[in-house]
């Protein structure tokens, strides 16, 4: 079946649908989820849109099969990321047919695996399934993983536990085992200003954040020197990373706020709360210290932007070995970037990471996947369902 010129012509064709909304992390995925609803519906599919806290926004949920505990889950995330200020030759949102490469926002992150699982969905009720096949397409990824966060907790009201689920982020089609915690945070510091001739009456929100970006930044170079290692993982330690820093209007005025954003990727056995609480010491006792005695002082503000655990699936698990089995690979990689797996995975679902395309061509500007990729990826799919029929 994965050599069907008809399967690849209809998930290039949800492809192009998928990539034709704008689902940029800022806007509602609504119309991108009811066109999905409507056409596995058409298809004597039903589904449930699943509303979560954010306004505009839902899950996906379908089931295939028996209902009964076990099967394997399909997961993807249908939010993409802002395409302002990148160099793209065409509309980002048409897909482009070029060379053998489909050219689009989220064709590899992951859109190219979302369009694969949902052609696939049609295929499987038509087949005598032993084990059931889950759909779940989920929100916000790329922020703050909102969607699959609620969603994950759900799986066993909706429907049978299932007992795995694959997340199709772009590995290449190379079964990822494992991959670090990932946990960021805004900043907000607050001061008082005035003229720098003067700076003594002021505090200084931009020297406090500076201490707080300097700490953080020794920090990192502390895990990387002395830190757990983790082999198999590039870097094979924690990392802390500050990312952006805004503060100020002009030089001779004290900036009376800043704002920076700090993340922290965890190998397992490493606990993200560690680096945030020391981060909260140093600052209360040095950067948010009193400026004048009995005077002004400067106060900080901390909001978690998006926590993802850690994924630790074991070389011998039966997941692994299956999708080794149904990829013809025998590797167990682990990366450094974060996914849903670990939100799955700590609601006793064990999760793999598998999908077409690279992760190189993710948030890139003229982002795309191989073709190729999207049939080894409805191949992998393909061998699935034969696996659950036996």
């Amino acid at each position: 079946m994965a050599k069907d010129d008809g399967m690849l012509a209809e998930a290039l064709g949800m492809l192009e649908s998928l990539v034709a909304f704008d689902t940029t992390s800022r806007n509602s995925n609504l119309p991108l989820l009811d066109m999905v609803q409507g056409w596995l519906e058409s298809r004597g599919i039903p589904c449930r849109l699943l509303p979560t806290a954010e306004a505009g926004k839902a899950n996906l949920y379908a089931m295939v099969g028996p209902a009964i505990p076990g099967g394997t889950a399909l997961s993807a995330h249908v939010d993409c990321v802002p395409v302002e200020g990148q160099a793209w030759l065409a509309d980002p949102f048409a897909l482009r047919r070029q060379d053998g490469k489909l050219i689009g926002r989220g064709t590899s992150d992951m859109k190219g695996f979302a369009a694969c699982a949902i052609t696939m969905m049609p295929r499987y009720a038509a087949l005598d399934l032993a084990r059931p096949v889950h759909l779940l397409l989920t929100h916000d990824e790329e922020t703050t993983a909102n969607g699959a966060r609620t969603l994950a907790p759900m799986l066993a009201e909706l429907g049978p536990l299932p007992a795995a689920c694959i997340v199709g982020e772009p590995t290449g089609m190379v079964p990822v085992i494992a991959h670090k915690g990932y946990a960021s945070w805004d900043v907000t510091i607050t001061g008082l200003s005035g003229h720098s001739s003067r700076a003594g009456e002021t505090a200084n929100a931009l020297h406090a954040a500076a201490e707080g970006v300097a700490w953080l930044a020794r920090e990192g170079r502390r895990f990387a020197r002395e830190g757990r290692r983790a082999e198999g993982f590039d870097p094979p330690f924690t990392t802390v990373h500050a990312g952006t820093l805004n503060a100020g209007t002009i030089l001779n005025i004290v900036p009376d706020r800043a704002d920076f954003t700090f993340e922290v990727r965890s190998v397992p056995g490493d606990d993200y709360r560690t680096v945030l609480a020391g981060f909260e010491r140093h600052m209360e006792a040095v950067a948010l210290a009193p400026l004048l005695p009995g005077g002004p002082r400067c106060a900080m503000r901390i909001s978690p932007r998006s926590v993802l655990p850690a994924c630790n699936l074991p070389e011998d698990a039966p997941l692994t070995l299956l999708v080794q089995r149904l990829t013809g690979r025998n590797s167990a990689g682990r990366v450094s970037y974060g996914t849903e797996a670990g939100l799955y995975e700590g609601a006793g679902v064990p999760s793999i990471v598998c999908g077409p395309g690279h992760i190189a061509q993710a948030h890139q500007p003229e982002e795309w996947i191989a073709e190729s990729e999207i049939l080894a990826c409805l191949d992998l799919l393909d061998r699935l369902g034969g696996a659950l029929c036996a």
